[in-house]
């Protein structure tokens, strides 16, 4: 592959505007780790922040970095990647993220980020510099993971009221209001070790198009993997308020009890993604799983109508962000 010969200036500033991506994913995604430990009650706000922007960041200690290849590697033909590109797919994806944020609708900043990918590659050279295997993968994973968090955390719910059926209200309450911490740690956890790894793959593709990194190393250099849990966790603490009314509280009312199984079966989906390398949407994710919690009750229970616009913005991300990004490739291509 041609090494690209860009100034230390321009590899610098994309750098920056990917670690800007990724704060912009905790910021966006800090909803999805705490609305419901938030809505419940259990934490406050800030406590809750502070929670999860901690567990965003340890994810480095246990996690392989699995993802990171997947993008890094596995979605676009890395002889199309340039600093063009990378600054299109980068670009692409925070204008959509803003503009959803803007808006507290919990779309998918993991999918913004491969559609700025497929739409930049594809700007610049077409449909055959896309890894079909890569983006199959995803693209599944972007039904199986709101399907996995719905089964995970229906699953949960029927079993924690078959434990307790026997308890009453009260004490399940005084319960889960406890153990409900642990499930948004953990959720916090894959969180983190999902999320943060797709811009380590962006940044690591661009280090190997600049030369700066071989293209057989097993692995990104140490300060993209800390600074890139370290932007997650700083935008998890900044935290998007917008969307966590939306997330707690409108597609279904949760107790303590519910929150626990919807982070519970959240969590479980996105430790077995990232085991196997797949970059998946945490947002549709815990969506699912919400969902799953309230039909477990009783599908009166679930805002359909809410749910259904949420998957209207999961529907639209990848196109979306495509086409800005491709916008951005081409105004990239006249100034950068």
């Amino acid at each position: 592959m041609q090494t690209l010969q860009i100034s230390i200036y321009v590899l610098g500033f994309l750098v920056l505007l990917a670690l800007l991506f990724d704060f912009m994913n905790g910021f966006h995604d800090a909803a999805n780790a705490i609305a419901t430990v938030v809505s419940t009650g259990v934490l406050k706000p800030q406590n809750a922040v502070m929670m999860a922007a901690f567990f965003n960041f340890i994810a480095i200690f246990v996690f392989h970095l699995s993802v990171a290849a997947t993008v890094g590697k596995g979605t676009i033909d890395p002889s199309v990647v340039d600093h063009y590109v990378i600054f299109g797919a980068l670009v692409g994806a925070i204008a959509w993220n803003a503009l959803t944020w803007y808006y507290g609708i919990p779309s998918s900043s993991s999918h913004a980020l491969i559609g700025g990918l497929v739409g930049a590659a594809v700007a610049k050279a077409g449909t055959g510099s896309l890894v079909s295997a890569g983006l199959i993968k995803i693209i599944a994973f972007i039904v199986l993971s709101p399907l996995l968090g719905f089964l995970f955390g229906t699953l949960m719910m029927v079993l924690v009221s078959w434990l307790f059926v026997r308890s009453t209200p009260g004490k399940v309450d005084k319960w889960f209001r406890r153990l409900q911490l642990v499930s948004a740690s953990m959720y916090s956890l894959g969180h983190g070790g999902n999320d943060a790894q797709k811009t380590m793959g962006i940044i690591w593709m661009l280090l190997i198009a600049a030369g700066v990194t071989a293209a057989d190393d097993p692995m990104p250099p140490l300060w993209v993997i800390v600074s890139c849990y370290a932007a997650i966790g700083l935008g998890t603490l900044f935290g998007g308020w917008r969307i966590v009314k939306t997330m707690g509280q409108k597609i279904t009312k949760l107790k303590p009890v519910g929150g626990f199984c919807a982070e519970t079966g959240g969590a479980i989906t996105l430790f077995l993604a990232t085991a196997l390398g797949i970059p998946v949407s945490t947002t549709h994710t815990i969506t699912g799983a919400i969902v799953g919690v309230g039909s477990a009750k009783k599908t009166s229970a679930v805002r359909w109508g809410v749910a259904g616009n949420i998957v209207w913005a999961w529907i639209f991300t990848i196109p979306a962000s495509a086409f800005m990004a491709a916008i951005a490739w081409w105004v990239g291509t006249l100034f950068l």
